[in-house]
């Protein structure tokens, strides 16, 4: 097993990005040494709280989390609440949790911890808001950073809130240019193009209530609402997680695989607003800055979540996987 490494999670939970948590939190492999919300899937302080609830749910609660950006860096916010619920977990209604409390200051805490430990890894899964201002401020910081990886965009897939733009650029399209226009090191960019193919179905929801009743039915309560909202909107049966995508390839860098080339998002509020332009056949000739993911192994990330989240154990894992993942391979 990988030594552990340091990995700052800057979020907007979000339904998919509590799994993700869930995922980080539960894999030796990664020490998450705190975690930032910015608007994006809900307000930033409703991020904060969501992020409370899943660390004490996993008993972590000793994790600092840090709010930061109420606002884009320029154009109108618009939540996708409509998606997550008013609360972000699915009008779920979760207890709060009063003894802790999230800090203020996202941005400094991240500068602080970059400046103490430039190797850390950074994983964002929300609007780039946080990150673009530290970049902005001084880029420098990820010089050293040993991954910087995004869950965001779109190559070849259709958009999931505009024909072509993937939410979290489109929520902040300023701040997602400039995180590709500035960050020093390679940007490993996890986009609708592989996490489309990683649907929660209700069969695999049934299978982790089965092996680990407290948390199925944290998920069930949780995912109801994503559940509703993708079989209205896109026939889906079941919900697609993107986010815990971008955990996995940390903790397994083989379950997807890419291209490399260079990337820069439209940052103009217009029809093309937040769409990422991915340029494959170099007619820019400028040097590549990101890590397009266009393959994913779906069963190997299943293996893994299951695994870590729910504790599934062979050799009944193995045997479920063939049944619930076979329909439609």
């Amino acid at each position: 097993m990988n030594a552990s490494r340091n990995v700052i999670i800057d979020c907007d939970p979000g339904i998919d990005d509590s799994l993700a948590l869930l995922l980080a939190l539960k894999s030796p492999e990664l020490n998450v040494i705190g975690i930032t919300t910015v608007c994006g899937n809900v307000p930033t302080h409703i991020g904060a709280e969501n992020a409370l609830k899943v660390l004490a749910l996993a008993d972590r609660l000793d994790i600092p989390v840090y709010t930061g950006a109420n606002r884009p860096l320029a154009v109108p916010y618009t939540s996708a609440q409509d998606t997550h619920g008013t609360d972000g977990l699915g009008n779920s209604h979760l207890p709060a949790v009063t003894n802790v409390h999230a800090m203020q200051d996202a941005v400094a805490f991240i500068e602080r911890t970059l400046s103490e430990d430039p190797t850390v890894t950074v994983i964002a899964l929300g609007p780039l808001t946080n990150i673009a201002q530290v970049l902005q401020r001084d880029a420098a910081l990820f010089d050293q950073v040993d991954q910087f990886i995004l869950m965001g965009g779109n190559y070849k897939s259709h958009g999931n809130c505009s024909p072509v733009a993937e939410y979290n650029f489109w929520c902040d399209p300023d701040a997602a240019k400039a995180v590709f226009d500035l960050m020093p090191v390679p940007i490993k960019m996890v986009g609708l193009d592989v996490t489309r193919k990683i649907v929660l179905t209700p069969s695999l929801l049934e299978y982790i209530k089965a092996i680990n009743p407290a948390m199925g039915g944290f998920i069930e309560k949780i995912t109801r609402f994503y559940f509703d909202f993708h079989w209205e909107y896109e026939r889906v049966i079941g919900c697609v997680i993107n986010d815990p995508l971008a955990v996995a390839v940390v903790i397994n860098p083989a379950i997807l695989a890419g291209f490399d080339a260079y990337t820069t998002v439209v940052a103009t509020d217009d029809v093309a607003r937040g769409q990422s332009m991915v340029d494959d056949h170099d007619f820019w000739h400028r040097p590549k800055n990101s890590q397009v993911m266009t393959q994913v192994d779906v069963v190997a990330f299943w293996r893994l979540f299951l695994t870590r989240v729910a504790g599934a154990t062979e050799p009944d894992l193995t045997t479920v996987l063939t049944q619930l993942l076979t329909v439609g391979a």
